[in-house]
């Protein structure tokens, strides 16, 4: 039986939250420092803790002006400082929603920088490793090959986002970043499934098209016969 996850960018008060969660079997909720709040954290995890929806940790840069989406040029210890403190607080909120924290996503600028540099990737892992959490990053990538040995690592493919010819996303700054239609995020995600070693499939939840997105790949993935289910 095949099995694939499907995940979502959540807790950043862009309102899909409520909708989305029946939907998707993994949960990367912000931790507040690029978007989202302590009431918003603690709201989605109570939505996934209600759904069954294993939940993640989404630390990004604390720079909620650009949204976390910016490389900002930090010192691998404060890019640990920023991990610790960020998982920290979402993980003391998991206890009252009765929800464990499963796994580490960075969010947006950090994301890239971990999967392409060493000294990001290690303080990702670093702090992941304090918090005993499976790491989410794109396969082949810098931040996996540095996950072996000290922690579990999920590859990750992505719906609503195009591709550059190394694996690498498209900047959101230039043409044709991003998939606008249902049909080709399925077609993508089917070929990133045969061709890639990726467990889990991310529609951003500030995606407009994150409802149709995700309902599209459902009935898509069951139909070719996957099991979704979380992957931790």
């Amino acid at each position: 039986m095949k099995f694939v996850d499907l995940n979502s960018d959540v807790g950043e008060a862009a309102g899909h939250d409520a909708a989305l969660m029946p939907l998707i079997t993994s949960a990367n909720i912000s931790c507040g420092a690029h978007a989202g709040s302590p009431a918003e954290a603690r709201q989605t995890l109570t939505l996934a803790q209600k759904q069954g929806v294993v939940a993640g940790a989404h630390p990004g840069h604390p720079d909620p002006a650009n949204f976390g989406r910016l490389e900002l040029p930090l010192d691998p210890d404060r890019v640990f400082e920023n991990c610790v403190y960020q998982i920290g607080a979402l993980a003391g909120l998991t206890a009252i929603s009765q929800i464990p924290l499963k796994y580490i996503k960075p969010h947006g600028g950090l994301y890239h920088q971990a999967n392409r540099e060493e000294q990001y990737a290690d303080a990702v892992i670093a702090a992941a490793c304090q918090f005993n959490l499976i790491v989410m990053g794109l396969p082949g990538s810098r931040l996996e090959e540095r996950c072996r040995g000290r922690c579990e690592y999920v590859a990750e493919g992505f719906a609503d986002r195009r591709y550059r010819p190394d694996g690498t996303l498209v900047p959101r700054d230039q043409p044709d970043a991003f998939v606008e239609d249902p049909e080709e995020a399925v077609a993508q995600v089917e070929r990133l499934l045969n061709t890639t070693s990726i467990r889990t499939i991310c529609v951003h939840g500030d995606n407009v098209h994150a409802i149709s997105f995700v309902q599209a790949l459902r009935t898509s993935l069951q139909a070719k016969g996957f099991t979704l289910r979380a992957f931790a």
